[in-house]
């Protein structure tokens, strides 16, 4: 029995770039602190989106946005620090 595959299944069988390398693996896990910022602040987000906000939310997003920023500029300072 002879098996079918797909042109792009035969050619990226086992292509080099189908799995990250440990350079692109460091540097999503350097991102990790503002990746997971950003999460909360769009829980958030789409916990406002059927109601108005309160005071008290109106709080915890500007609370989300400044945790997103700082988690940006620690990136940026590291980065620049390296560079």
């Amino acid at each position: 029995m002879e098996h079918i595959v797909t042109v792009q299944d035969a050619v990226t069988a086992f292509a080099e770039w189908m799995e990250p390398t440990d350079a692109e693996l460091d540097a999503i896990e350097a991102e990790m602190p503002a990746i997971l910022a950003d999460v909360e602040e769009l829980d958030v987000r789409i916990a406002l989106l059927d109601r108005a906000p309160s005071e008290l939310d109106q709080r915890r997003a500007r609370r989300g946005r400044h945790r997103v920023l700082a988690a940006r500029v620690v990136i940026a300072n590291r980065a620049s620090e390296v560079a």
